[in-house]
C-alpha cells in the first residue's frame, strides 16, 4: 500500500494528524509514505514572536516529530521539489529515501539565522554525508541544488523539473512502486538491521542483522521466494 502524506503549513495540522506512528504498517502489506508538498522549513517569523520557553517546545515537538517519521517501520521517500531548507531538509533527512528535482534548492541554513540545526540535523546529516562534510555545509549554511546533492549523496534521485513542479513527487512513487512487491516481513526488518546497526560496532550489527534473519526464517514469505526461483515464476508474497 503507497500512503502519500502532504505537507501544509504551518507545521500544527502534520502533528495533528498523527502521521508517523499510527500502527498501520503491521498490516500485511508493505506500506511506503511518500512526503511531499509545498517548500518546507520552520517559519521564522512565526518562531520570532514566541518567548525563550515557548522556542524550547517547539523544537523539542519538531524533533520528536522527526523522531517518529525515522521510526516509522516501513520506508520513508521524501519528495523534494521546492526548497527544503532548514527544518524540511531535517525532515527529508528523517525519511529513508529522498528524491529531489534537480532545481530544488536544500540547506541546514540555521547558522546564518543566528541559529543551529535542533530537529536532528546535527546528528543526521553526518551519518547521511560523513563528518568533515556534514560540518562543512552546517558551518557554511550553504544551500544546494538538487543536482549537487545527489552527487554529494544527499538524495537518491534527482531529475528535471516538470511544468507541473511535481517531478520529485512522481519519482518518489515510481521508486515506491519497485518496494510495493517485496516480501513486507523480509524489507521491515532489513530497515530495523540498518537502522540499529548504524548506531553500534559492526560486531554489534552483525548480531542484530543475525536476530532480523532469524525472525525472518519461519515466514511464509521466505518459503514462497524460493519456491517462486525454483519454479521461475513470480513470487506472491502474503507479508505471513
Amino acid at each position: 500500500m503507497l500512503r502519500v502524506l502532504c505537507l501544509l503549513r504551518p507545521w500544527r495540522p502534520l502533528w495533528a494528524r498523527g502521521c508517523a506512528s499510527d500502527g498501520a504498517a503491521a498490516a500485511s502489506e508493505i506500506q511506503v509514505r511518500a512526503l511531499a508538498g509545498p517548500d518546507q522549513g520552520a517559519d521564522l517569523k512565526e518562531r520570532e514572536q514566541m518567548s525563550e520557553a515557548e522556542v524550547g517546545v517547539f523544537v523539542q515537538r519538531l524533533r520528536g516529530l522527526m523522531n517518529d517519521i525515522a521510526a516509522f517501520p516501513a520506508p520513508t521517500i521524501a519528495a523534494m521539489d521546492g526548497f527544503a531548507l532548514g527544518g524540511g531538509l531535517e525532515l527529508a533527512l528523517a525519511c529513508d529515501l529522498r528524491v529531489a528535482a534537480s532545481s530544488a534548492i536544500m540547506g541546514l541554513i540555521e547558522t546564518t539565522r543566528g541559529l543551529l540545526p535542533g530537529a536532528g540535523g546535527t546528528q543526521r546529516l553526518p551519518r547521511c554525508l560523513g563528518v568533515a562534510l556534514a560540518k562543512e555545509l552546517i558551518f557554511t549554511g550553504r544551500r544546494l541544488s538538487g543536482t549537487e546533492a545527489h552527487a554529494l549523496g544527499l538524495v537518491n534521485h534527482a531529475v528535471a523539473q516538470n511544468e507541473e513542479g511535481d517531478a520529485a513527487y512522481h519519482r518518489a512513487r515510481a521508486l515506491a512502486q519497485e518496494i510495493l512487491p517485496q516480501a513486507p516481513i523480509a524489507v521491515r526488518l532489513g530497515k530495523v538491521a540498518i537502522d540499529r546497526g548504524m548506531e553500534v560496532d559492526i560486531a554489534s550489527g552483525m548480531a542484530i542483522e543475525g536476530m532480523c534473519y532469524a525472525q525472518n526464517i519461519p515466514t511464509r514469505d521466505r518459503l514462497e521466494g524460493m519456491a517462486a526461483f525454483r519454479e521461475k515464476r513470480p513470487p506472491t508474497f502474503v507479508g505471513e
